[in-house]
């Protein structure tokens, strides 16, 4: 058996990246990163150790964060390479081939189905946008100088706080109208994710919106900047835009929700 598997991190067109750029580029486990071509197409892959990638290995892996987050970063930072120099399909996280013969294979299987996808994403880069609601601070019990009985006071301060808080959730409803709006105006694609809890979370605040754009390079400062703008005048709403990155939301192939290999192929 192989002590090796082909770790694979996007589809590309086969001529779309300078031998240079790939010279210098590491992957997972700090592997150099090659073309395995097949016809017009390309993957993008690093040799990684069999071990680590096996199925019941890779399961007690995905509990460890601090693993995770290594291939994580190596994942994102070989694509966003290969995107500088041209349109890319991500794969989804811990994608392995048993060879690249096998990878070879998968290419040539799904050419026409790939080739549509990296058609539709040409001229496009994802762009995100989160809303977050910044929640009023907690009411304190009062003093009992006050006018009115504590009791009284702090409900009153409660019912204030709820108020407060409902009037910010509606701002935030305002606020994602108005990114939807400029999404129709000017992006080819809207995914709409789930909404980001606990470390996953930036900043402060609820995240109550999270949703990602497909944008023609020629609208990208025009969604950003409008974007940017779309919790102007709405106390209690932060709207954050991030990007551009390359189309992770978007990488789906016709009839499938994401490109996914047969775990039976994937890994030995």
């Amino acid at each position: 058996m192989n002590d090796r598997v082909s770790y694979a991190y996007a589809v590309l067109r086969g001529d779309g990246v300078p031998a240079a750029a790939l010279e210098a580029l590491r992957g997972v486990a700090g592997a150099p990163v090659r073309l395995v071509t097949s016809g017009a197409l390309a993957a993008a892959v690093s040799p990684v150790p069999a071990a680590d990638f096996r199925e019941d290995a890779l399961r007690g892996h995905l509990e460890d964060l601090d693993w995770l987050e290594a291939v994580a970063r190596a994942h994102h930072t070989v694509i966003e390479a290969l995107s500088a120099h041209t349109t890319v399909l991500p794969l989804r996280l811990a994608t392995v081939y048993l060879d690249e013969e096998r990878v070879r294979d998968v290419l040539s299987a799904d050419d026409a189905a790939f080739s549509q996808v990296l058609d539709r994403l040409t001229g496009h880069l994802e762009w995100g946008v989160k809303i977050y609601v910044d929640a009023p601070a907690a009411a304190a019990p009062p003093g009992t100088t006050d006018a009115l009985s504590p009791g009284r006071a702090y409900l009153n301060a409660r019912r204030a706080q709820r108020q407060s808080r409902d009037e910010a959730y509606r701002a935030a409803e305002e606020a994602a109208a108005r990114v939807e709006m400029i999404g129709r105006e000017l992006a080819a694609g809207h995914a709409r994710h789930g909404v980001q809890q606990g470390r996953l979370a930036a900043g402060a605040g609820e995240n109550v919106l999270n949703d990602a754009f497909l944008v023609p390079r020629e609208q990208a400062e025009a969604f950003r900047t409008r974007a940017l703008a779309a919790g102007e005048g709405l106390s209690g709403v932060r709207v954050d835009v991030t990007g551009p990155w390359a189309p992770y939301s978007f990488a789906v192939l016709p009839g499938a929700s994401r490109h996914e290999p047969d775990a039976a192929d994937a890994a030995p």
